[in-house]
């Protein structure tokens, strides 16, 4: 059997749900805090093959849900000025705000640009001298360094014209802030992508200070589940520790190279999480020396104040404290096709995750 294979061989996986509901004594809720990591457990059906015992819930994972509306507001203020493109990733422009959207604006007359990396924006604003180029720079550390390097290459091409609007946020904090706030959470299931850059070490504190077991995880099936074996483990001991399952692609010590990038250019802030507030600590925007490529400060606008869309629920279900089936829009006003809210719009949302792959009562 190949490895590929292997991840998601249907004899492994039964093996480790016997072993897990073998072990598992103790009852724990599991918070995975990767929006990959959510689309797995249900792409796979895996918290049907868990004991009673253990409880999966997802946390604030998904960039794109977690980017307050306030972020889009600005978005799309901006878009509505005559020399502003908006360059920003695909599953951003459906993101409601407090009335509009990037994809209303667009069919309004925006001009807006879906592209795969930052880079892709600088070529964009070389390209379009008469005009002002805003990426917006969305997701945690596994996204951070690329809209670093393109702030770079703005500055090494003599490009002026690129700005960035950056809700970057990096996960430790707002992992910290759930706990304070009294979220039931036994252990953290680790983002995998995060860790590559990061290392491990960022959630020694959770387990030291909060003594919640932390695994960072795969996305195939036998990683999930050998991720959540390890959890058992520790809880049924008592111990509260950092471990790594991901070991083909995650160290200790992360990428430095990276490291290094994201503390030039970028320093931290206090920033907005749908669903959490203010998280001191836990943004991040452009180093002085780099603020003239920030959108914020170089391109003023009014921004609209923020409103919540009625009846949506996308805040609890990113603190873990309420799930998709608990919102009243799910999968009937709210679907991937009309989405109300954040978490139905990106395919690591757990609405929309669920709606894909779970089964549910409509």
């Amino acid at each position: 059997m190949n490895i590929a294979a292997g991840f998601a061989s249907s004899h492994y996986c039964t093996a480790l749900a016997h072993q897990i509901r073998a072990e598992s004594k103790t009852a724990a809720v599991i918070m995975e805090v990767c929006g990959g990591h959510t689309t797995a457990l249900y792409r796979y059906g895996i918290p049907a093959m868990l004991p009673s015992t253990i409880r999966m819930v997802s946390g604030p994972g998904c960039p794109v849900c977690v980017s307050d509306v306030r972020f889009v507001d600005h978005a799309v203020a901006l878009s509505r000025l005559p020399d502003v493109v908006i360059a920003t990733y695909g599953d951003l422009i459906r993101v409601p705000g407090s009335t509009s959207s990037l994809e209303k604006e667009t069919a309004s007359g925006a001009s807006i640009r879906i592209v795969w990396s930052a880079l892709e924006a600088v070529a964009l604003a070389a390209a379009s001298p008469g005009k002002r180029i805003v990426f917006l720079g969305i997701g945690f550390e596994t996204t951070i360094p690329g809209t670093a390097i393109a702030v770079r290459e703005a500055i090494k091409a003599g490009v002026s014209n690129f700005f960035t609007l950056c809700s970057h946020k990096i996960m430790p904090p707002a992992m910290a802030a759930l706990i304070d706030e009294g979220v039931a959470i036994d252990a953290y299931l680790c983002p995998g992508h995060v860790s590559v850059i990061t290392g491990s070490g960022i959630y020694a504190p959770i387990a030291a200070v909060y003594r919640k077991p932390c695994v960072v995880s795969g996305f195939e099936p036998v990683d999930v589940l050998q991720s959540i074996l390890m959890i058992v483990r520790q809880v049924e001991s008592g111990k509260a520790a950092v471990e790594i399952q991901y070991t083909r692609a995650v160290h200790p010590e992360g990428n430095r190279r990276a490291q290094a990038l994201i503390a030039d250019v970028f320093s931290p802030c206090n920033d907005w999480w749908r669903g959490l507030g203010v998280i001191a600590g836990s943004g991040m925007r452009l180093a002085e020396a780099y603020r003239r490529f920030d959108a914020a400060e170089a391109i003023p606008v009014t921004v609209e104040e923020p409103r919540e869309a009625a009846g949506c629920i996308c805040g609890s279900i990113l603190k873990g404290v309420q799930t998709p089936v608990d919102c009243r829009l799910f999968a009937r006003t709210c679907t991937p096709d009309n989405p109300v809210g954040a978490c139905m719009v990106s395919s690591e949302g757990a609405c929309a995750a669920l709606y894909r792959y779970g089964a549910y009562e409509q």
